[in-house]
């Protein structure tokens, strides 16, 4: 395979990757737009607390879908089973990288690229998550003694 093949299938993970983010923060910023449609400022500690949760989990499903994603490469280009397509794409999109197991020496840079695009969509999730924190936290109430 030549390397013009390997670039362009790494290309289209990186897109498609991407997509995917987008995708999902266009849900997730609507829905949380409507779960706070009547103030962010009435929404009491534990349904903050609880708004907080839910973003978490569905920020944690975007990620554990663009894993999937490239599991789906790695099992249909190079590893011969989903279990190892998996654990290696988790263990690279989270930047562990075991070294346990490798990919063959022509896909070897898919491994770095997905670990550069996880650091990358963790950062902005994680951007989306303190954003929601802070507006809960600024909007709050204040109490006088």
């Amino acid at each position: 395979m030549s390397f013009a093949y390997r670039a362009c299938a790494a290309l289209l993970l990186v897109v498609l990757t991407l997509c995917l983010q987008c995708a999902g923060l266009v849900v997730l910023i609507t829905w949380l737009r409507r779960a706070v449609a009547s103030g962010i400022h009435k929404l009491s500690p534990f349904n903050s607390a609880a708004l907080v949760m839910q973003s978490t989990a569905a920020v944690i499903v975007l990620h554990a879908l663009q894993i999937l994603l490239w599991a789906s490469a790695y099992h249909w280009i190079c590893l011969p089973s989903w279990e190892s397509a998996f654990y290696f794409s988790a263990s690279s999109y989270a930047t562990v990288g075991y070294g346990d197991l490798v990919l063959p020496s022509n896909w070897r840079m898919l491994g770095p690229l997905e670990s550069i695009i996880g650091v990358l969509m963790c950062g902005v999730t994680v951007s989306l998550l303190f954003a929601i924190v802070t507006r809960l936290i600024g909007n709050a109430p204040s109490r006088s003694k």
